[in-house]
């Protein structure tokens, strides 16, 4: 079973590759303003998947300060977002469907306490 720990690593993972394939030029810091995380966790976060080889680091070369940096998915990283977009996907429709369940059960438990107050 996955821990807790490693599932909200793998929807950082997740969130980052993500917003990295639409927006490779993205800054660490609207990285990090986008997924919620601190400057420095965003540092951390991408170079895992640097040492991962999922991103790949390249000049950004339409910026006038060329420090700046391109972080794009490799073809391993491509097929490592797909992977996880699938398990986040199986995660958050379980969660749907638990809450779900839990608004209807609290839904009907609410009209039986309308219809004994009202009797």
């Amino acid at each position: 079973m996955t821990s807790k720990r490693t599932k909200l690593q793998e929807d950082t993972h997740f969130r980052v590759l993500r917003l990295l394939q639409e927006n490779p030029e993205m800054s660490q810091r609207e990285l990090a303003d986008a997924v919620g995380v601190s400057v420095g966790g965003i540092h951390y976060v991408l170079n895992a998947l640097i040492d991962k080889g999922l991103v790949k680091l390249g000049n950004f070369t339409a910026a006038e300060d060329k420090r700046r940096y391109a972080y794009v998915l490799t073809p391993k990283g491509i097929a490592r977002k797909a992977a996880l977009t699938r398990a986040f996907l199986v995660r958050k429709m379980a969660e749907y469907e638990a809450l779900r369940e839990e608004i209807e059960e609290l839904r009907k438990a609410s009209e039986d306490l309308e219809r004994r107050i009202a009797d």
